[in-house]
Parts: C-alpha cells; structure tokens; sequence
C-alpha cells in the first residue's frame, strides 16, 4: 500500500467534495435549473464513490479504525449517488404524480444532504490523520510493510470478534427470546421473497433494539451468512443458503 498515494486520493476526494457542496447550494437557487444541478451533481457524486471505493478498498486490509472510517466514508456516497438518481429518474415527468414524486425525492435528498455534509468531512478528517500516522510505519519509500499490515489486520480481527461474541453471549444470558426473535425475523424476511436483508429490517420486524448486534453473533458461530452491499452488511439465515 502506497501510502502518498492514499494522501493523494483523500486529497482529491476533498477537492471534490467542495466542489459538490458549491453546485449543491445551487439547489435553493429559485433561479437555478434543476435538471443540469442534478445531473452535475451525480457527476461529482459518481467520482467521489470511485475515489472512496479505491480508498476502502486499500484500509480494508488495515482494519480497525481506518477501515471504519473508509466504509462510513464509501457509504456515505453510496447513499448520495442513490439519492440522485431517485431524483435523476423523475425529471421530465408532468404529470401530477410524477411531479409529486420528484418533490418527495427532492425533501430525501435535502434531508439526507443536512447530515451528510458532516459525516463526510468527519470521516474525512479523521482519515486523514489515520493515514498521516500509517506513514510513520513504512519505509523510506513510505510503503507500509505487508507483514506489519497482516499482522495488524489479524490482531484487530480477533479483538472484534471477541468484542461481537461479548455482546452476543450477554443478549443471550439476559434477554435469550430477543435472539429467536431476531433470527425468527430474519426467516420471515427470507418467506417473504427477500434473500439477504439488512439489519435495520429485521430490527423493525422483530421490535428488538440493536438488533445487528445479535445478527453479528450469529454470524460469527455459523447460523447466519454475512456478507458487505455498498458498505453496509446485510444477513441470510444459513437454513436458506442455495449452497
């Protein structure tokens, strides 16, 4: 890992995203056409995601606190390219509906837009010092060495794991009905047609409170399968696997 690379890439990625808040503010302009905002905007958005796409992907073998960083940095985007092209594929309706539906689309962005900004230029500060201090590990050439890195990854991956198997092994001793509630819910996501669902669903269809921290227990003893879409996790219970 190419750590002046990375500091060029968030730096790029800064760039862009200033870049991103000036057209964004062109929104609230009476003045302003919608269509070439948006599409200017899914523009940027669509480069942004690149860059914290490639960025992910590179601390993804760190792990600890830069890989959280990097995924709340790419989910972030995720979502912002996702709010746009819901816009983005309204624009040019007439109709009553149509423009009801694009001003619902338009009240999601700018609400989602408000924390937006924040998280991102957080998790982008906060990278950015990881990755300053990552550089005092490497070589003249400033590469991080790749068995530091490993055995880095390996340490954080075991302390997570005993941290998730804690919480799991608590739920379970003083709440045990939460977790056949939780992996009831799941089952019953998947009889609805849904194969891998994300963990606020099975929160909401189970009424139990951080219901992912059961769901991460369970995928960590092999009831449930876990894998990553667009930076957030999403579960299937092993009795529906197509293995």
């Amino acid at each position: 890992m190419d750590v002046e690379e990375l500091k060029a890439r968030l730096d790029d990625f800064e760039g862009l995203h200033s870049s991103f808040e000036e057209v964004f503010s062109r929104l609230y302009e009476p003045s302003g056409e919608l269509s070439n905002v948006v599409r200017d905007l899914h523009s940027l958005s669509s480069k942004k995601l690149e860059l914290a796409s490639q960025v992910y992907k590179e601390l993804s073998a760190v792990g600890g606190r830069v890989e959280e960083l990097a995924k709340e940095l790419y989910k972030n985007e995720h979502q912002m390219k996702f709010r746009l092209e819901e816009v983005m594929s309204l624009l040019g309706r007439e109709d009553y509906e149509g423009r009801a539906r694009l001003k619902a689309a338009l009240d999601r962005l700018v609400q989602f837009h408000r924390l937006y900004d924040y998280a991102v230029r957080k998790a982008l500060s906060e990278l950015s010092a990881e990755v300053e201090g990552l550089s005092l590990l490497g070589e003249n050439q400033k590469k991080v060495p790749v068995s530091i890195l490993e055995e880095l990854r390996k340490t954080k991956e075991i302390a997570a794991q005993l941290e998730t198997l804690k919480k799991f092994l608590y739920r379970l001793y003083v709440h045990p009905s939460d977790v056949h509630r939780v992996e009831q819910a799941l089952r019953e996501w998947h009889a609805k047609g849904l194969l891998w669902v994300e963990a606020r669903n099975v929160e909401k269809a189970s009424g139990v409170r951080e219901a992912g921290e059961i769901l991460e227990g369970l995928a960590l003893i092999g009831v449930v399968e876990k894998k990553d879409r667009g930076g957030e996790s999403v579960y299937r219970h092993k009795a529906y696997s197509q293995d």
